[in-house]
């Protein structure tokens, strides 16, 4: 697994969910928001980094009984040990709601271990607790039930679906509290600096039509703005 460079994780902090679904989406990407799930509390800012992927499959009753939690094989526990600090930790959980896919023990071993946060299309269970351990976690919803009750972990870092999206090991996870973004590896360094001369321009554009300007020749902006937009940038820069 590859860390995620201090700077461009520092740039991305300053960007959003939809800037960034933009800018993949200029790139040809269209499916790279998680569907259905959203944050179990607010942020203070966006949970940012590489993917570390676990695949659960449907659980069968001569496999997954109540000794399987502590196997040394439970591929589920393998990514809790060993996930990387900074790294966010993506499950597939088939989109089923009803049945947890992690619960507080776990959670707080990810704590320990340094990990930027939680992705899994399905619910959790003892959400109240992980709440207040400040990982940020983004599900389907609470759930009671345990994960063996459906699921059976059979392999971390391989390719996954989580929300009708593919997730790669190393793709770079950005959530905040309106969305969950996969952001290919590839494109993560450009993108970051892409996101945050985007934001500085929206800035702009914000206030030209606080000021009453018409969204036409604004949004999205033609010649004119964009000289405007320039020489306030230059002029802001100067301030500085």
């Amino acid at each position: 697994m590859t860390a995620l460079d201090p700077s461009v994780h520092a740039k991305l902090l300053r960007t959003n969910s939809a800037s960034l679904s933009t800018l993949l989406l200029k790139r040809g990407l269209r499916n790279t928001a998680v569907r259905g799930v959203r944050p179990l509390a607010g942020l203070d800012q966006p949970m940012v980094g590489p993917a570390v992927t676990v695949r659960y499959i449907p659980a069968r009753e001569d496999i997954d009984g109540s000794t399987y939690s502590s196997d040394p094989s439970n591929q589920q526990r393998k990514a809790i040990d060993t996930i990387p600090e900074g790294h966010v930790l993506v499950f597939d959980c088939r989109s089923v709601a009803e049945i947890a896919g992690i619960g507080a023990m776990l959670a707080r071993r990810l704590v320990y271990r340094g990990c930027a946060g939680l992705v899994l299309d399905g619910g959790v269970r003892d959400t109240a607790d992980i709440v207040d351990l400040g990982l940020p976690t983004y599900c389907m919803g609470p759930a009671a039930p345990a994960n063996l009750v459906a699921h059976h972990a059979s392999d971390m870092n391989q390719p996954i679906a989580c929300g009708g999206v593919a997730v790669y090991p190393d793709d770079i996870i950005f959530g905040d509290s309106e969305a969950v973004i996969v952001i290919p590896r590839v494109y993560v360094n450009e993108i970051a600096d892409e996101a945050v001369a985007m934001e500085e321009q929206e800035e702009f554009l914000k206030l030209e039509i606080e000021a009453g300007k018409s969204t036409l020749g604004v949004y999205p902006p033609n010649k004119e703005t964009l000289e405007r937009f320039e020489a306030w940038r230059k002029a802001r820069a100067a301030t500085m």
